[in-house]
């Protein structure tokens, strides 16, 4: 489990790759119940819309980021604010990889300011976004019970 003491600024975050596929855009849409054709009528996305492809969803590439950032805090940190944009459109196909590395901390707060992104497969930026965690321990809180994440 990572400690605030062994957090620094340039400390990166382990990235992963993504390969949306058409139904965990469905999936995903449902639970969020959005209708928008955008994000599964590739005819509609295209032809009417004038987009490259199905477009993958903002939302759902900032729920990686969020995830991600709770990944690497796991039980040793709470997610304090998160905060996204949506740059550039992801379409169906590519092939997305998130990063993310620490750009501040604060001994007095013990927290940690984390800035993210998610990359296309030509390197751009299409989700930035930023996190702030707060560790626990040495005056950074009470521990945190063994119930299991929700």
């Amino acid at each position: 489990m990572i400690e605030f003491e062994n957090v620094a600024v340039g400390t990166e975050l382990p990235g992963r790759e993504f390969r949306p596929d058409a139904v965990q855009l469905f999936l995903f849409n449902a639970a969020i119940w959005n209708p928008h054709r955008v994000h599964y009528d590739a005819e509609y996305a295209t032809r009417v819309e004038g987009h490259a492809g199905v477009l993958v969803d903002g939302p759902l590439q900032a729920e990686w980021l969020a995830q991600m950032v709770l990944e690497w805090a796991d039980e040793a940190a709470d997610l304090v604010s998160f905060a996204y944009t949506n740059r550039r459109a992801a379409v169906l196909g590519d092939v997305l990889r998130s990063e993310g590395r620490v750009i501040a901390t604060d001994p007095a707060t013990r927290q940690a300011t984390v800035e993210l992104c998610i990359r296309n497969g030509a390197g751009e930026v299409t989700t930035p976004a930023t996190a702030v965690v707060r560790f626990r321990g040495a005056g950074g809180g009470p521990a945190r019970s063994a119930e299991p994440r929700r």
